[in-house]
C-alpha cells in the first residue's frame, strides 16, 4: 500500500456516517425479508419486493460505496475529495430520500411519496456525481478510474430513468408498460453502476490486497469497452426499438466483457505474493467467482422458455436476487472487512507509526465474528435459492432468520471498527 496517497484522505465525519446508515440498512433489509415472508414468492412487481429491492441496492450496497469512494477516490486515484460540504449534504438528503422511497414502496403509493422521493433520489445522486466526478478529473488518469466515472454517468442514468418511471405512475407518458422501463431501469443500475463500479475498484484493490504485480491490464480494456459497448446498445434497443432480436448479441457482448475481467482476476489470484486468505477476501473471491450465476440465469431468461410461466418469474426473481445477494452483498460484506479497519487505523494510528506499537488494521474487529457470519451468510443464500427455485416458504423464513444473524454480527463488527479505541504500547516494551 505503498502507493496510497493517504494525506488526501477526507475527514471521518465524511466517511463513517454512510457506512453506519449502509449497515443499520443491512439490518433493516433483513427484517423486511422476515416480514414478507412467502411473498418473496409471488410477482417480481410487488410494492414489498420493491421496497426490500430498493432498500438493498440503495440504503446498503450505493450508500456503503458512497462512503467507501469517498475514502478510495482521493487515496487510490491521490485527489483531494472536491467538497466535504457537499457530501455531508449529499448523505442528509440521499438518506432521507432513501427511507421516503422505502416507504412508498411498501404502502404502494405509487402517485404521491413515491414522486416526492424519487425527486429527492435524483438531486441527491446528481450532488454524489457531481462531487466525485470533481474529485477524479485532476487525480491519476488510468483504465481504473475511467470505470469509476463511467459507473458514475451509468447512475445518474438510472436514477434519472427511476424518476421518470415514478413520474409516468401519476401522468401515464410512457408508451409500454411498467415491466418494460423497469427492466431497462434495473439493468442500467446493475450493470452499469454496480458491475463498472466493481470491476473498477476491485481491480485496484484485488492486486493490491493480494499483492499481485505485472498484470496484464489490456483484460481490462477489453472488457471496459465491451461491457459498455455491449449495454449502451442494449439500453438504446429498449427504450427505442422495444427489444428486438438483436438482445441476445448485446447480451453476449457484456458477458464476453466479464470473462475478460474474470481473467484479470485469474491472473491477479495466480500471481499473488499472499497465499493466505482473509475473510474479507473469501467474500471477494466467492463474490467474483460467482459473477457467472447471474449470466446462466440470464441465457435461461433469453432463450424464452415457454413451459411453466411461474417458474419462469421466479428465474427472473432468482436473477435479481444473485447479483443482488450472490454478487453485490458479498464484495460489500467482504471489503467492508478490508477498507473500514484501514480507514478508522489511518485517522488513528498514522501519527503514531514509529513512535508506539500499534494493532495492525485487522485487529480492530473480531475476525472469528467474521468467520462464523462468512458461514452462515452462504449458508442463508444456499436455502434462499432453493427456496425461490422449489417455492417453499418453510425455507424462506429459514433463509430469512440466518440472514437476519448476518447482519447482526456484520453490525456488532462494523460499530466495533468505528468506534474503536486507541491502544498503544511502548516501542521499548
Amino acid at each position: 500500500m505503498n502507493n496510497l496517497h493517504t494525506d488526501n484522505a477526507p475527514s471521518l465525519a465524511v466517511v463513517i456516517p454512510p457506512f453506519i446508515f449502509g449497515s443499520l440498512s443491512f439490518f433493516m433489509l433483513t427484517i423486511l425479508i422476515m416480514l414478507t415472508g412467502s411473498d418473496l414468492l409471488g410477482v417480481y412487481f410487488s410494492g414489498k419486493l420493491l421496497a426490500i429491492t430498493h432498500l438493498a441496492v440503495l440504503g446498503w450496497a450505493t450508500m456503503i460505496v458512497l462512503g467507501a469512494l469517498y475514502q478510495l477516490v482521493p487515496v487510490v486515484f491521490g485527489t483531494g475529495l472536491y467538497s466535504e460540504k457537499l457530501a455531508h449534504v449529499t448523505f442528509g438528503s440521499f438518506s432521507l430520500s432513501i427511507i421516503l422511497l422505502v416507504y412508498s414502496f411498501w404502502n404502494s403509493a405509487f402517485s404521491t411519496t413515491l414522486l416526492w422521493a424519487a425527486s429527492l433520489m435524483f438531486i441527491s445522486l446528481s450532488f454524489f456525481s457531481i462531487n466525485i466526478l470533481m474529485s477524479t478529473r485532476t487525480g491519476t488518469q488510468n483504465i481504473q478510474s475511467k470505470y469509476v466515472t463511467t459507473a458514475i454517468i451509468w447512475l445518474l442514468l438510472t436514477a434519472l430513468l427511476g424518476l421518470l418511471i415514478a413520474f409516468n405512475f401519476k401522468f401515464h407518458y410512457f408508451s409500454q408498460l411498467h415491466l418494460h422501463y423497469l427492466k431497462v431501469h434495473a439493468h442500467l443500475g446493475l450493470v452499469g453502476w454496480f458491475l463498472s463500479l466493481i470491476i473498477g475498484v476491485s481491480s485496484t484493490l484485488i492486486p493490491m490486497f493480494l499483492i499481485s504485480h505485472q498484470l496484464e491490464q489490456k483484460n481490462l480494456h477489453y472488457s471496459f469497452y465491451l461491457i459498455n459497448g455491449g449495454l449502451s446498445l442494449l439500453t438504446l434497443d429498449w427504450l427505442f426499438l422495444k427489444g428486438t432480436f438483436l438482445i441476445p448479441l448485446y447480451w453476449a457482448v457484456i458477458t464476453l466483457g466479464i470473462l475478460f475481467y474474470l481473467n484479470f482476476v485469474r491472473e491477479a489470484f495466480v500471481k499473488r505474493l499472499r497465499k493466505g486468505l482473509d475473510t474479507g477476501m473469501k467474500y471477494t473471491v466467492l463474490a467474483v467467482v460467482s459473477m457467472l450465476l447471474p449470466v446462466v440465469i440470464s441465457i435461461f431468461l433469453l432463450l424464452k422458455y415457454e413451459g411453466d410461466n411461474g417458474f419462469h418469474m421466479r428465474a427472473v426473481t432468482l436473477y435479481g436476487f444473485s447479483i443482488i445477494f450472490v454478487l453485490i452483498t458479498p464484495l460489500i460484506l467482504g471489503q467492508t472487512y478490508k477498507t473500514l479497519p484501514f480507514i478508522i487505523w489511518l485517522h488513528k494510528y498514522k501519527e503514531l507509526v514509529g513512535k508506539y506499537k500499534t494493532p495492525m488494521p485487522k485487529d480492530l474487529y473480531s475476525e472469528v465474528l467474521g468467520k462464523v457470519q462468512f458461514v452462515i451468510y452462504y449458508g442463508a443464500i444456499l436455502i434462499f435459492m432453493a427456496a425461490l427455485l422449489l417455492q417453499n416458504a418453510l425455507l424462506i423464513k429459514t433463509g430469512s432468520y440466518l440472514l437476519l444473524l448476518v447482519a447482526i454480527l456484520y453490525n456488532i463488527n462494523v460499530f466495533k471498527i468505528i468506534f474503536h479505541k486507541i491502544q498503544t504500547e511502548s516501542i521499548s516494551a
